[in-house]
């Protein structure tokens, strides 16, 4: 029966909105089943529904969350006030459209929002506020399930704690049937209210549940949740629930890259074979490739000094190299970069085993051995 309760989420989701993929819908469901039993969870995940434009079904799929969510509170013209005083031990879920508007330009006027719903993705993060009229600290909880639709990505705070959905605009040929509050709500309301009788009646179970996930650290602190629930669902569920971690959690590390983690990667990839290579020709190469940010970074690309900076953060240094010609220059050791490639780079290897584009005379200058002794 509770399998069954969340196919009929899923079934309801995809007769009002076209989703992107089937484990998009999957891992929907879970996060809304999910809201019906926060008392239970350490971590609280966000929902985040992106889209790059107007009119890609956004706006609609939070309509459908607003029905299916438990006591969902829309946060549109709200009060900050009112919003702190809302959540409480069992918290309700917020609901936050055109969220953009509160991290974009005018974010100024939106800080203690966006200080709750950076605090409330974990347990005991309260927010203390002065009550000037009671002249004493008040402790605000601040843990709450919440959604967070708008244009354009958020700010990482936020999607590093959430489940990420990038809608897009339907084709012609892509089917929805038009949602009518006063007629389609009530009936997404029942499967609401089975969705609380069923996950209420186990919250001692759900708490101390201990999944296997498929991925670590922040992102299973987010994803455990809803691996809980299917779980617990049973089915097919379980299966579905750790595809769609998997699938959404590749598609959010390869498109939010840290432009750090970028250089790495593009500096693996020059580096080839060889085992040290001066900073002028390790620049140059970075910035043929037409595609990286490298050329265009500042007014004249990428400069030694701001890739100094970049790999420091990394613990890598320049050294002085010595060529085979008794010339000598500034430059990089692979050694060097070769624990961070492992602990950041998604190809655990060092480099392609492929022979560089731009090997040859030109390059047997800028490649040789490392002076032994040098100073790092």
């Amino acid at each position: 029966m509770t399998a069954e309760l969340l196919n009929a989420v899923h079934s309801a989701l995809a007769r009002y909105v076209v989703l992107p993929t089937r484990e998009t819908a999957d891992a929907i469901t879970l996060w809304i089943a999910a809201t019906h039993a926060q008392p239970a969870w350490a971590h609280a995940p966000r929902l985040v529904i992106r889209a790059p434009e107007k009119r890609c079904g956004k706006s609609r799929l939070l309509d459908l969350i607003e029905a299916l969510a438990h006591d969902p509170f829309i946060t549109v013209n709200s009060s900050t006030s009112a919003i702190y005083r809302s959540v409480t031990d069992d918290p309700p879920t917020l609901l936050v459209d055109e969220a953009d508007t509160i991290f974009g330009p005018k974010a100024a006027q939106h800080e203690d929002l966006r200080g709750l719903l950076n605090a409330g993705h974990q347990r005991n993060r309260p927010i203390k506020r002065y009550n000037a009229e009671a002249k004493q600290v008040e402790s605000l909880p601040t843990f709450a399930m919440a959604a967070l639709a708008g244009i354009g990505a958020m700010p990482g705070t936020i999607e590093d704690r959430a489940v990420i959905v990038r809608m897009r605009r339907r084709l012609a040929d892509e089917d929805a049937a038009p949602f009518r509050h006063r007629r389609d709500r009530p009936q997404l309301r029942e499967l609401a209210h089975g969705l609380d009788r069923w996950l209420r009646a186990d919250l001692d179970a759900l708490e101390s549940a201990v999944p296997d996930m498929p991925v670590e650290d922040r992102a299973a602190d987010t994803w455990e949740p809803l691996i809980i629930v299917a779980d617990h669902a049973g089915g097919d569920w379980p299966e579905r629930a750790r595809k769609a971690v998997l699938a959404l959690t590749a598609d959010h590390d390869d498109q939010e890259q840290s432009l750090g983690v970028r250089l790495l990667t593009d500096c693996r990839a020059v580096f080839a074979e060889d085992s040290a290579i001066a900073t002028a020709a390790l620049l140059d190469r970075l910035k043929r490739d037409p595609e990286s940010p490298w050329a265009a970074h500042g007014p004249a690309g990428l400069t030694p000094a701001k890739l100094a900076d970049y790999l420091r953060e990394y613990g890598i240094r320049s050294t002085t190299i010595r060529f085979p010609d008794g010339s000598q220059a500034k430059g990089y050791k692979r050694v060097h970069f070769t624990d961070s490639w492992h602990r950041y780079c998604s190809n655990p290897k060092d480099a392609p085993k492929k022979s560089s584009p731009t090997s040859g005379a030109v390059f047997q200058l800028h490649s040789a051995e490392p002076v032994e002794g040098d100073v790092a």
